[in-house]
């Protein structure tokens, strides 16, 4: 049975590491978005500059990751030995929670200033061909 178990912890251990990596990924790609959303509003003078934009790309890409760190989490509490474990884990679910929770509110407060001033939640780069 504790050959098992240890089996067990290993594998979710491993999809731990892989479902966190995928949350920083997904973060990093959100920076790097936000980062040509705002050079190519500062290289148009004659478009008003709204870091609106640049904010809601990056609120959206945040929550994303935060929800992929939250799974993360959960399987965490899965195979948690102890109650130590379990508390620290918990805790750190909440803030992460908290966090997304807030961005949410916020990607929806920069959404209706986007929509009051008639402007659409601006497009995501693509790759040129």
């Amino acid at each position: 049975m504790d050959t098992a178990e240890n089996a067990v912890r290993e594998a979710v251990d491993w999809i731990v590491l892989v479902i966190e990596s995928l949350g920083a990924l997904i973060i990093a790609i959100g920076v790097l978005i936000a980062l040509v959303v705002l050079v190519r509003a500062l290289m148009r003078p004659t478009e008003p500059r709204s870091f609106t934009r640049v904010r809601l790309v990056l609120g959206s890409y945040l929550v994303l990751g935060l929800e992929f760190q939250l799974a993360a989490d959960v399987l965490k509490t899965a195979v948690a030995p102890s109650f130590t474990e379990i508390g620290q884990l918990a805790a750190i679910a909440a803030i992460r929670t908290l966090l997304n929770y807030f961005l949410t509110k916020e990607i929806e407060s920069e959404r209706a200033e986007l929509a009051a001033r008639g402007e659409d939640m601006p497009p995501l780069p693509t790759p040129r061909h």
